[in-house]
């Protein structure tokens, strides 16, 4: 009986680590086609700091879990105490790293408040200075859910460096309602919009529109997380029963 449990354990750790092996290897090749894709994606990727970042973690976390499948597949069918120690070390790692990041981001989720974010408009944003990472992404934040500001137009009309004649309101050009909601769209009336006319501006601020937009992922991600955790936690219980039960 205990020779048919260990061997079910074993094949059970294949197979789970067998589907990591593969969602890795997709990753890794994802990663490595978006940065030399020779068509002309690259380009796009390498003059967007965000996705330039993203397509390297991409990069990193499909290595890791590349690693981390072959270890456990190569361990479990081998039946190899060493490769199986390697890796419940390293998947232990991961655990710690994810534990400590969910910790921190508990700790610092008040930094992630109405009035931090209106502080940080208010000191960084440089309207329509797309050479300009913060307004850049601030830009196509307020297109994208056809919002203005943080809170609403009046959040930038106490910021001293922005420049605007005395004929214009200083509401930015990407708070002023679009036919489409991205930059190729037409505007509905720019003119009338960056003089005042409310009926042609987006007045609800991205704080709020995100947070009802994103509500239900935010649990949704926790929830994932958690499970994420759980099978760490019980892949780690078998590679060690496993370790134990090999002779």
């Amino acid at each position: 009986m205990e020779g048919d449990c260990l061997s079910c354990m074993k094949y059970l750790m294949f197979l789970f680590n067998f589907f990591i092996f593969l969602g890795g290897a997709c990753l890794l090749g994802l990663g490595i086609w978006v940065i030399v894709d020779p068509t002309g994606f690259r380009e796009i990727v390498a003059a967007n700091p965000l996705l330039f970042t993203g397509a390297y973690i991409m990069l990193a976390m499909g290595a890791m879990l590349f690693l981390l499948g072959f270890l456990g597949c190569c361990g479990a069918i081998r039946e190899n105490k060493c490769l199986l120690l390697f890796f419940f070390m390293f998947i232990l790692l991961i655990f710690l790293a994810e534990l400590s990041a969910a910790i921190l981001a508990f700790i610092f989720r008040e930094n992630l408040t109405r009035e931090f974010f209106t502080k940080e408009l208010k000191k960084h944003y440089q309207r329509n200075n797309d050479t300009d990472v913060f307004s850049s992404t601030w830009n196509s934040v307020m297109i994208t859910f056809a919002c203005c500001g943080v809170n609403g137009p009046e959040d930038f009309e106490d910021i001293p460096h922005l420049s605007h004649s005395s004929s214009e309101k200083v509401t930015p050009e990407a708070c002023c309602q679009r036919e489409l909601q991205s930059r190729e769209g037409m505007f509905v009336n720019k003119e009338d919009c960056l003089k005042g006319n409310e009926r042609f501006q987006n007045r609800q601020g991205c704080y709020t529109v995100i947070l009802n937009s994103f509500e239900t992922y935010v649990y949704l991600a926790g929830a994932l997380a958690i499970g994420v955790l759980a099978i760490e936690l019980f892949a780690m219980i078998f590679a060690m029963c496993l370790f134990r039960g090999i002779q």
